[in-house]
C-alpha cells in the first residue's frame, strides 16, 4: 500500500461543467462526439464513458451536485468530525496520566466506527481493531498527535499536583525568605538519583543480517548504587553522597570519587532514615553553615527524609532555631522545605 502518494500529472482534472457541458451537446443536441471531444479538450473515451452515466436529471441541472469526476479521494471509515473528536478524546487522557497505547486507540476507533454504524474492512471485525494502515493514515492527519514514551507517575503525584498545593509550597519558600534574607547561595536543593555499575552501550555500525551483536562491558548484570547530591542555586555542589548495596561500607568503595565524597551502605541500596542522618551532617560540614550564616535545604518528601533522627540532629545543635515548612506531595522536586540556622 502506498502511505504517501503523491499526484504526478494532471489528468482527470477536468471540471465537472465542462464535462456536463460536453455531455449536454452530446446527447441534447446530438452532436458527434468525436468533434465535441475535440472542440472542449477531453479525451474522446472520457466523454464517452462519462455521456453513458450521465443521467438526464443533471443534465437539466436537477440533479448537478451528484456529479464526480476525477479522481476521489480515498473512503475513510471515520469523518473528519469524527476522527478530531477521536484526537481530542486522546490528548485529554494523556493530560490526566490515561494515555492510550497504539493498540488501545486502534481497538477505541473499531468500537467508535462500530457503534457509528460505519463500513470498514472485515479484518477490523475480524480482529476487533482497526488496522495499522489506519493508525499510520490517522497520525499523518493528526498532526498535533505522536507516539511517545511515557515517564512513570504515581497516583499520590498526579492527584497532588494541583494549582492548590503548588500555591501553599511557594507561600511556604516566599515566607522563609523574606523572614532570613537568604541569598542564592544559601539556598541548596537536594535529591537522589540510581546509577547502575554497567552502562548501556550506544549503538554501533555491525555486518548487516546477523540479529545479535554485542559490546564488551564490565559486566552485563549491574549494580546499582544511590547518589544524594545537593546544588545550590548559583550552581555550588556537595561532594556527592554514596550508598552502596552492601553490609558494611569500606572506605575504598571511594577510592577514585571527587574528593571529599562520603557513603553508606545497606543490602538494598536504597536511602534509608540513617543514612539521610549521615547525608545532613555531611552536608552540614561542606556547606559550614551556622547560626549567622543559615541555609536554606529543599527535599522531596521521600520517608527517608522525615526522618526523626534527622530533625534530632539537627535540633541537638547548640544556639539553633530550627524551621520546618512542609507541604503535601505536589509533583515537583521542591516538596518539602526545610530551614536549618545552624
Amino acid at each position: 500500500m502506498v502511505r504517501s502518494y503523491k499526484r504526478k500529472t494532471e489528468r482527470a482534472s477536468i471540471p465537472a461543467d465542462v464535462i456536463l457541458g460536453a455531455a449536454k451537446r452530446v446527447k441534447c443536441e446530438h452532436k458527434p462526439i468525436r468533434g465535441v471531444a475535440k472542440d472542449f479538450a477531453i479525451p474522446f473515451r472520457t466523454l464517452a464513458r462519462y455521456c453513458k452515466k450521465i443521467t438526464h436529471e443533471q443534465l437539466k441541472g436537477e440533479d448537478k451536485a451528484t456529479l464526480r469526476v476525477g479522481y476521489a479521494a480515498h473512503r475513510k471509515v471515520l469523518s473528519d468530525d469524527q476522527e478530531k473528536e477521536l484526537s481530542t478524546y486522546l490528548k485529554q487522557a494523556a493530560d490526566i496520566y490515561y494515555g492510550l497505547s497504539v493498540k488501545e486507540v486502534r481497538k477505541l476507533a473499531y468500537q467508535f466506527a462500530e457503534g457509528a454504524n460505519k463500513t470498514f474492512p472485515p479484518s477490523w471485525k475480524e480482529n476487533k481493531m482497526a488496522g495499522s494502515d489506519w493508525f499510520s493514515g490517522f497520525l499523518k492527519r493528526n498532526k498535533d498527535l505522536s507516539i511517545r514514551s511515557p515517564e512513570a507517575t504515581s497516583l499520590s503525584r498526579a492527584t497532588s499536583f494541583n494549582k492548590t498545593n503548588v500555591a501553599l509550597f511557594f507561600d511556604n519558600l516566599q515566607s522563609v525568605l523574606n523572614r532570613h534574607n537568604l541569598g542564592p547561595s544559601d539556598i541548596w536543593n537536594m535529591d537522589e538519583t540510581g546509577v547502575t555499575t554497567v552502562q548501556k552501550p550506544n549503538k554501533v555500525v555491525a555486518r548487516k543480517g546477523f540479529k545479535q551483536v554485542g559490546k564488551m562491558t564490565s559486566g552485563e548484570r549491574g549494580t546499582l548504587v544511590t547518589i544524594a547530591v545537593a546544588v545550590s542555586a548559583t550552581g555550588n555542589v556537595v561532594p556527592p553522597f554514596f550508598i552502596f548495596p552492601r553490609v558494611h561500607f569500606r572506605d575504598h568503595f571511594i577510592n577514585s570519587a571527587p574528593p571529599g565524597s562520603s557513603g553508606a551502605a545497606n543490602p538494598s541500596g536504597w536511602m534509608k532514615e540513617s543514612h539521610f542522618l549521615e547525608f545532613l551532617q555531611h552536608f552540614v560540614k561542606h556547606t559550614k553553615c551556622s547560626k549567622e550564616k543559615p541555609v536554606l535545604l529543599l527535599l522531596d518528601n521521600h520517608g527517608s527524609h522525615l526522618s526523626i533522627q534527622g530533625l534530632d540532629f539537627v535540633r541537638s545543635m547548640a544556639s539553633l532555631s530550627f524551621h520546618f515548612h512542609h507541604t503535601a506531595h505536589t509533583g515537583c522536586s521542591h516538596l518539602m522545605l526545610v530551614s536549618m540556622d545552624l
